[in-house]
């Protein structure tokens, strides 16, 4: 389980190509839901429309769902959305880019099921045939306005007496058919106009915006795992102060009530228990918990990495940080761009550009 739990993190917090590739398996997942799904419209005048809407809709947004609750990205786009500025600087055009990136991941298994819906055409005949006009058709010459209401709900019905080997309700389906498969295809011409445009134009503007956005959507995005390991850490040494601590004060109540063992030739005698007064951490080795050992700590501490974050420099020294705010109260931009100077005498240094 531990296992399964690792790999699923690291397909969330993986890079794009492995992102595409979960959305890719996504849409393959899909088109296998799809053919394996039993259609059965109900026929019926007013429920027809209703049913086939909600087929061709409903999937769609749940795939939507899925998909971004499998991408980790939508969880830290909204807490940078939401996170007040404190030392480190919101930038909109982060927020905007990982949008742009989770939707356009979590709209393609969404529209997989459509195209596939839409092209197979029986969602659509079963949503739109009591809709039909019939003075497209001769064969409802004949029949009253109830008749023909009744004819076109049975429609996608091809087994019912009613309809059973019709030309009307043949020639009816095949119109409903071509229409849809023809809404299907247009919809698959426009977006891959979209996709061929976004390629081609995206030269045409300046890239250096982009790499930025890119570049710092990722480091908001990778920024979680350095901070969750510490913190799982902490938390784990922490939880295992107090269980010492409670036992501890346990065996000095025991001691305090007369309730020690009598004999000690019965068994073992049982180890000593730290003494909470030896110090916070124990005597482990674990110094972090000198400074951070109460619930009020961690949590003002977990408060004022939400609120007021470390500024995104690269080149502040750790000394400029001190109670939880910067010495020099000038907040460094995070635009700027840095590039690797390689020096053939020098290690390699980051310099601004």
């Amino acid at each position: 389980m531990d296992k399964f739990h690792a790999l699923f993190q690291h397909f969330q917090s993986s890079s794009e190509s492995v992102m595409n590739g979960i959305c890719l398996l996504l849409a393959a997942v899909t088109v296998k839901l799809y053919s394996s799904f039993d259609f059965n419209c109900p026929c019926l005048a007013h429920y027809n429309a209703l049913y086939g809407l909600n087929l061709l809709l409903k999937p769609p947004a749940a795939l939507f769902l899925c998909s971004l609750l499998a991408n980790r990205q939508s969880v830290v786009m909204l807490e940078e959305w939401r996170r007040p500025a404190g030392y480190q600087r919101k930038d909109p055009g982060i927020s905007r880019y990982m949008f742009s990136s989770v939707l356009q991941r979590a709209l393609a298994t969404s529209l997989v099921w459509i195209l596939l819906a839409l092209l197979d055409g029986k969602c659509f005949v079963c949503a739109f045939s009591s809709s039909v006009d019939p003075d497209k058709f001769l064969d409802f010459a004949n029949m009253t306005p109830s008749q023909v209401q009744l004819f076109l709900a049975k429609v996608p019905c091809k087994e019912d007496e009613l309809v059973r080997d019709s030309p009307a309700r043949k020639a009816v389906s095949r119109y409903l058919r071509c229409l849809s498969q023809a809404i299907g295809w247009g919809i698959t011409l426009l977006l891959a106009v979209v996709a061929f445009l976004a390629r081609c134009l995206r030269p045409c503007f300046d890239q250096t915006v982009l790499l930025q956005r890119r570049y710092w959507s990722n480091c908001v995005d990778l920024e979680q795992k350095p901070f969750d390991e510490p913190c799982c850490e902490h938390a784990r040494d922490f939880a295992h102060r107090c269980v010492l601590h409670f036992f501890a004060s346990t065996q000095s109540e025991m001691r305090a009530r007369g309730l020690r063992r009598a004999s000690v030739g019965r068994g073992p005698e049982t180890p000593e228990m730290p003494d909470p007064r030896e110090g916070l951490d124990g005597g482990s080795g674990k110094a972090h918990l000198r400074a951070v050992s109460s619930q009020e700590q961690v949590d003002r501490l977990l408060g004022t990495w939400y609120s007021s974050k470390p500024p995104l420099d690269l080149m502040a020294s750790p000394g400029l940080w001190v109670g939880g705010g910067p010495r020099n109260q000038a907040i460094p931009t995070h635009r700027r761009v840095r590039t690797l100077a390689v020096s053939p005498r020098k290690m390699p240094a980051l310099t601004r550009v």
